[in-house]
């Protein structure tokens, strides 16, 4: 399962998006460092396939695909040498398959900002700065590494070094590792390195109100994203919390008023393509309809693996009819008489909005 964290710095309003995804409530008090264990959570991924699905074969069980989200600490200017626990905070990021940075487009006399003033291309900018600090001092110690194996006289130790030095040069010009012009060598070292600059970045800004001084945060927040060719999304998380606080039926009620939803849905589908996920889905009989995630250009196999290590290892075909051509059809036996479910094998890569029907042995 994917992991995304989010990170920022303090007071920024992360524990509040947090709560309104998983509507657990966690700790947001006006103090850094008030989050100082990760909190984690399981999010659903809405998916209307899913819902048409589920209502055509009534399962007993309708199964959506989830991403997990990780609340990560604050982070603060020089927690790469471990200021505010940075060591600990960083240390977790690595585990993460990419991250969300919270930035706080608002302003709030409730709410202080830990380094006086609201700028949140400042902000943007102190968190990429640590995480380039820290990745410097990992391909630094790995450098070493390839210099002193180079005794034993192997030449792809140099060639590592090489690679490392030019990574390292595009680091100190504040390039993230993401942005870099990789080699083929290059990228075959990064799953080995844990670097964090190297990981999907989507960048979230935090608004309030309009019509006020945040327009001006919100315009520079765009502005800057966009000639940085990063990804964003804008949401209001305290809102986002405040609905999802609301019994169910007054919450459709009010959204419905507001022409929209809390925001959260694009989050969460913005947050989905940042890893570039797809979605397959699989009927077991009347007990479940399932949806779940996995990387584009998945074969077939690693996708059944995904439901079972047992299909995986015992896979043989899978019967696969892509969502669009059901939905013609209306059941299996339909489309195989239409001539639309086709026959693959271990080398056919999983498409968006496949049904599969796996087959293996037991």
């Amino acid at each position: 399962m994917v992991e995304l964290g989010l990170v920022g710095l303090p007071n920024v309003g992360k524990s509040t998006l947090f709560t309104a995804l998983t509507e657990k409530e966690v700790a947001a008090e006006n103090y850094p460092f008030c989050t100082v264990d990760s909190n984690v959570g399981l999010i659903e991924v809405k998916d209307e396939r899913l819902e048409e699905l589920c209502c055509h074969y009534q399962p007993d069980k309708c199964t959506p695909s989830t991403i997990k989200f990780i609340d990560i600490a604050g982070l603060v200017e020089g927690a790469s040498r471990g200021e505010g626990l940075g060591n600990q905070f960083l240390a977790r990021i690595r585990e993460v398959d990419a991250i969300v940075q919270i930035v706080r487009l608002f302003e709030d006399d409730n709410i202080s900002h830990v380094m006086g003033e609201i700028d949140p291309i400042r902000d943007i900018k102190v968190i990429r700065e640590e995480l380039i600090a820290a990745d410097l001092k990992t391909v630094a110690r790995r450098k070493d590494k390839a210099v002193k194996m180079q005794k034993t006289g192997e030449r792809k130790y140099r060639e590592e070094e090489e690679a490392l030095q030019r990574m390292e040069a595009d680091l100190e010009k504040g390039i993230p590792v993401r942005k870099q012009q990789l080699t083929d060598f290059q990228q075959k070292l990064l799953p080995e390195l844990f670097l964090l600059t190297a990981k999907p970045t989507l960048y979230l800004g935090n608004v309030k109100e309009q019509g006020t001084q945040a327009d001006r945060y919100r315009e520079e927040f765009i502005d800057y994203i966009a000639e940085e060719q990063e990804e964003s999304v804008l949401i209001d998380a305290l809102f986002a919390r405040e609905m999802v606080e609301l019994p169910p039926e007054e919450r459709e009620i009010f959204l419905a008023e507001q022409e929209g939803d809390s925001g959260l849905e694009n989050f969460i589908k913005a947050s989905y393509e940042l890893l570039d996920l797809i979605t397959f889905f699989t009927v077991a009989g009347g007990e479940e309809v399932r949806a779940t995630g996995i990387p584009r250009n998945t074969p077939a196999p690693e996708a059944a693996g995904k439901i079972h290590s047992d299909m995986e290892e015992g896979f043989i075909k899978a019967e696969v009819i892509n969502f669009k051509a059901w939905q013609e059809f209306g059941s299996l036996e339909e489309a195989k008489n239409g001539g639309q479910v086709k026959l693959a094998g271990r080398d056919y890569l999983i498409q968006d909005g496949d049904i599969c029907y796996f087959h293996f042995k037991k």
